[in-house]
């Protein structure tokens, strides 16, 4: 999950590479650095166990500088945070590597080095890259080709990208189940893990294909495929600007994406059009929606929980029995495969390992019927899925996710009324009637906000404790386990959801006046027993926050009430606006206990390691 870039320019490459860093933070914080081959053609490096604009302060300050060079900044995964396991790794001062990824052999490859005489300063398993380069470069006297060697004995999913000091004029990276693109300028040549990294020199990329080996150059780039031979992988311009990845007036990105949210929505559903149409998902969309039975969801994470809350609207609206799995466990569970179920696999950055395992994993076993719910058009999971749909999110900085949630249900729950359409269980007036109900959102969104004054006191409150219980029922109860996965990735709060009938199962033992309970209870969604369980709670001197439409006497018994305008809006609509307050309370929480709200500790956001 860490950020590689690399860039090779006519002008001094430093400042580049450093905002792009910058701009890749979210993929890991713990340390940066740079390597450069200076005007003497030596390789010199500049690392910091700290953040980007640390080490840019230190590049200033010793003038540190280069027309060639490649930089990175970690999320630790073998070894700890420390400068000598800070990237770029030496090798001999000959070649440096910047690198992505596990190297799942790394510990056969290091006693196999060592033998050899090489000398390991790094508990990394990156360091096994950059002297297996060396190793077979002094064999064969080819950068290229000791690459190419090199990529053979490793196994895993990675992205590298290689200098040598003898090969002042081009750099070479690989591409192998970890993202690397290209960016192509005026007589200047980058590659980095995300486009974002790219966007403030060029807007032309290049996406690599797993098993990619690229050199670039200042006059443009040769790609060789996993079977060696030169491919030509075409030059995009993306839709993307590079001020969408600006903070602009706001104080976190997490703070302006939430407020985004409106217009991602607006755009989301501009894309999706007037209509329930298959085509929006692909070619021969409607002929595969004909035919299938059953539906399997797989994502992680925030993705996860999206595809909870869609599983009861495919069901309830489309009719269509629909399981839901984390990607990490479907990969290695016993699948009995049906070829007539729709895999759908839910993915903000559509490079999450897991996810893509998966999808590989289902095609294998012939269930071919995969659609893939994104907000990156280019993305791995994209590219691999027969059919997609994209949210109109924009870029997401922030670790933790928001906007691409809301996106994404919105993006669902099309789907659902799509389904029920082609199924023939969604007539012309209901079709009409649903439209207008869910052009209702970002108007819904905008009225959300308004409780935010009364969440900033709640957050006041809340930095003072060190659990939180988070409920709710039906399609609210996955929104329960978003609010608690959100206080828990920004505020560093234990924080667990229940259904809420569950409450008397077992953690109804966790209720006293100490423990505070996020309550959410819509009032035409299963009101009356979900008050059941709220009486529990408020029997035992549970802290009840209250989040509701309701006009309910066991409101004055809660300890806070939270009123949101959804009385009158259709109960599949209610998640994604309940899920406003709760980001918006996780939010404010981090900022009280003062928390790096973008950059939670040991949390990145695209998730490309297993």
């Amino acid at each position: 999950m860490c950020g590689i870039v690399g860039g090779i320019s006519e002008r001094n490459v430093v400042p580049i590479i450093l905002e792009g860093l910058s701009r890749l933070e979210y993929r890991g914080y713990d340390s940066v650095g740079i390597a450069v081959l200076n005007e003497s053609c030596e390789l010199v490096r500049e690392r910091c166990v700290n953040r980007v604009k640390t080490l840019d302060l230190q590049c200033k300050t010793n003038k540190f500088k280069g027309l060639i060079g490649i930089g990175h900044t970690r999320w630790a995964t073998h070894g700890g945070v420390s400068e000598s396991n800070a990237h770029p790794h030496f090798s001999h001062d000959c070649i440096s590597v910047v690198h992505n990824g596990i190297i799942e052999n790394y510990t056969q490859k290091r006693d196999e080095l060592i033998k050899q005489g090489y000398v390991f300063l790094s508990e990394t398993d990156t360091e096994v890259i950059v002297h297996l380069i060396h190793f077979y470069y002094i064999k064969t006297k080819n950068l290229l080709e000791a690459v190419k060697l090199t990529i053979k004995e490793l196994s895993g999913a990675y992205a590298i990208g290689i200098m040598c000091k003898d090969y002042p004029d081009q750099l070479i990276c690989v591409s192998l189940g970890a993202p690397l693109v290209l960016g192509v300028g005026i007589n200047e040549m980058y590659f980095a893990s995300d486009i974002s990294a790219v966007l403030p020199v060029t807007q032309k990329v290049v996406y690599l294909e797993d098993g990619d080996v690229a050199v670039v150059s200042l006059t443009g780039y040769v790609v060789y495929d996993r079977h060696n031979n030169i491919i030509d992988r075409k030059i995009n311009i993306s839709e993307l600007s590079a001020n969408q990845a600006e903070l602009g007036h706001y104080r976190h990105f997490m703070q302006k994406e939430i407020f985004e949210q409106p217009q991602a929505i607006a755009d989301t559903l501009q894309y999706l059009g007037n209509t329930f149409s298959a085509e929006s998902f692909g070619e021969n969309a409607d002929s595969i929606f004909n035919a299938i039975d059953g539906i399997q969801i797989i994502a992680c994470g925030t993705s996860y929980n999206a595809g909870l809350v869609a599983s009861y609207w495919l069901e309830s609206i489309a009719g269509i029995q629909c399981n839901v799995h984390i990607a990490s466990e479907y990969r290695y569970r016993k699948i009995i495969p049906n070829k007539n179920n729709l895999i759908i696999n839910i993915s903000q950055s559509g490079e999450t390992a897991d996810t893509l395992a998966c999808i590989k994993h289902v095609h294998e076993l012939g269930m071919l019927n995969t659609l893939s719910i994104c907000n990156v058009p280019e993305s791995s999971l994209v590219r691999l899925s027969k059919l997609h749909i994209l949210t109109r999110a924009g870029i997401e900085i922030g670790v933790a996710s928001t906007k691409a949630f809301t996106t994404q249900l919105v993006v669902l729950l099309y789907l659902a009324y799509t389904l029920a359409k082609v199924k023939g269980k969604l007539n012309a007036l209901a079709e009409k009637s649903a439209i207008e109900e869910i052009r209702k959102l970002p108007q819904l969104v905008v009225d959300a906000f308004k409780i935010e004054p009364e969440l900033v006191k709640i957050a006041q409150e809340l930095k003072y404790k060190e659990h939180a219980l988070f409920i709710g029922r039906n399609s609210l109860y996955p929104i329960a386990t978003e609010g608690a996965l959100k206080i828990k990735e920004v505020s560093y709060i234990h924080a667990e959801s229940y259904a809420a009938g569950e409450l008397k199962h077992g953690p109804l033992s966790l209720i006293d006046n100490n423990m505070p309970v996020v309550f959410l209870m819509p009032q035409n969604l299963l009101l009356d027993k979900v008050k059941s369980n709220l009486q529990e709670i408020l029997a035992r001197q549970g802290t009840v926050y209250l989040f509701t439409d309701s006009n309910d006497e066991i409101l004055g018994k809660c300890h806070s009430v939270i009123k949101l305008a959804t009385s009158n809006i259709s109960e599949y609509l209610l998640p994604i606006i309940y899920t406003i307050p709760l980001q918006l309370l996780a939010y404010h929480t981090a900022i009280a206990k003062g928390t790096d709200v973008d950059k939670p500790r040991n949390l990145a956001k695209s998730v490309t390691v297993e």
